[in-house]
């Protein structure tokens, strides 16, 4: 599938020139009978903490660049003494990794991946599970886009539409798919019918599926669309609990389009397209 607007936006500005070294301060004079001269500290004690170079990683964010795992559990495995680098054992916490190092965990030889971020205008009858064989899958929408695996960010079957986020960043994916994700998704929902007015206002005040209260940010009827067309804002993950919605007042859902995903639109972005995040959006769901 062709590529609609695939360069990466341009992120913040790099300074430009290294900083230039300022000569140490003078020493006021004193006299050398003094008492209460200070104590000189040498450049190479251990009470000065040394610059981390630009080429050096914790060993904890290498593993979890490479995808093996998050940080949190990557502190597990180095406390175990299950990783190595160059052939030794490390238990150190803070450990930094050099250009060049072999990392080894668990057995196997970890090479980290530049992380890279995918948005898909997801079309019909494309399901991002790899067990309904008799369905095309969403990776053959971007599998152009880069030459390392890119995960979908969540499920949606075969008859949602819009908005689906793609990556090779483990801690990205883990993280919006926490049940108590805060970040909030918009869809647009076609129903069978026209959603009565009593039910839209049901809907807006919370309801419980399955024993779980579930409370909705925003709903409202499309603006100049017939009234069966629905626009509503919630936080659930689960894109499932859309339809769950609807069919709980006894209406059937045609379609449903995720048209905005965690700040993330679909505006520019023709159906069964995908285009490269930009620096400062990657920034953003970072911070969400």
């Amino acid at each position: 599938m062709n590529n609609s607007n695939n360069k990466k936006g341009s992120g913040p500005g790099k300074p430009s020139g290294d900083r230039k070294k300022t000569s140490s301060n003078p020493k006021p004079a004193m006299d050398k009978r003094s008492q209460n001269r200070k104590p000189v500290v040498k450049k190479d004690s251990p009470n000065i903490p040394k610059p981390i170079k630009s080429d050096e990683i914790r060993l904890n964010k290498y593993i979890s660049n490479s995808g093996a795992c998050s940080r949190r559990d990557a502190d597990i495995y180095i406390q175990s003494g299950n990783v190595k680098v160059n052939g030794i054992p490390v238990t150190e916490m803070g450990y930094k990794v050099k250009l060049g190092d072999v990392v080894n965990f668990d057995g196997a030889t970890l090479m980290p991946e530049k992380k890279e971020y995918f948005v898909l205008n997801k079309p019909k009858n494309f399901t991002t599970s790899n067990e309904e064989v008799e369905h095309r899958n969403v990776s053959e929408l971007i599998k152009g886009a880069s030459n390392s695996a890119m995960a979908p960010v969540g499920r949606m079957d075969k008859n949602t539409t819009g908005l689906l986020l793609f990556t090779n960043d483990t801690d990205i994916i883990r993280k919006f798919s926490l049940p108590n994700q805060k970040s909030t998704k918009i869809y647009q929902v076609t129903l069978d019918k026209n959603l009565k007015f009593e039910d839209l206002e049901k809907i807006a005040k919370g309801l419980t599926l399955e024993g779980h209260k579930l409370f909705v940010d925003e709903i409202s009827y499309i603006e100049n669309e017939p009234k069966n067309e629905i626009g509503i804002k919630l936080r659930t993950p689960n894109v499932k609990v859309v339809r769950a919605i609807f069919e709980h007042y006894k209406y059937t859902v045609i379609k449903v389009d995720r048209v905005a995903f965690a700040g993330l639109t679909k505006k520019n972005l023709p159906r069964g397209n995908w285009r490269a995040l930009t620096e400062q959006e990657v920034i953003n769901l970072k911070n969400l």
